[in-house]
């Protein structure tokens, strides 16, 4: 089905979701095999969308990366909303925007844990948040949408 590398304080894992029914899903880590349960099921009607992810919050020790100054921005289209996703399955931790707020491409709208690494999930256009679909806590899918920009 996806298959992903990952590294976890400098151990390279490699993962491979090959089936996902209702809230269980089956991976291979490193070809072990696992039945994961998830706190929801995913939800199918969704389309698969890559944004990007931002490197892993580091500790607080380390900087954080200067933004690139040469990228154009991009606004969403005026009525048409455009939805930030998540880019791989894993926990919301952390929401940073609400309905009627205005972001920035580029802009950190969603924290999402994924294999015990926190990922900032950045706006990928300019515009204001016309909805929030996940809470806290919820567990989501690759591709299921979080927020809409409009």
């Amino acid at each position: 089905m996806n298959k992903y590398q990952y590294k976890v304080q400098g151990v390279d894992y490699d993962v491979e979701i090959v089936d996902v029914e209702g809230n269980i899903a089956k991976v291979n880590v490193n070809g072990i095999s696992f039945e994961v349960e998830m706190k929801r099921p995913i939800n199918p009607a969704t389309k698969p969308h890559k944004p990007k992810v931002a490197a892993p919050v580091a500790p607080a020790a380390q900087p954080a990366a200067a933004p690139v100054a040469d990228k154009p921005k991009a606004e969403a289209p005026a009525g048409a909303g455009m939805k930030v996703t998540a880019p791989l399955p894993g926990t919301i931790t952390d929401i940073k925007v609400k309905v009627g707020d205005t972001v920035k491409d580029g802009d950190t709208v969603i924290i999402l844990e994924a294999m015990k690494m926190q990922n900032n999930i950045e706006a990928e256009c300019s515009g204001t948040v016309t909805s929030v679909l996940v809470n806290k806590g919820d567990t989501v899918m690759e591709g299921d949408a979080l927020i809409t920009i409009g």
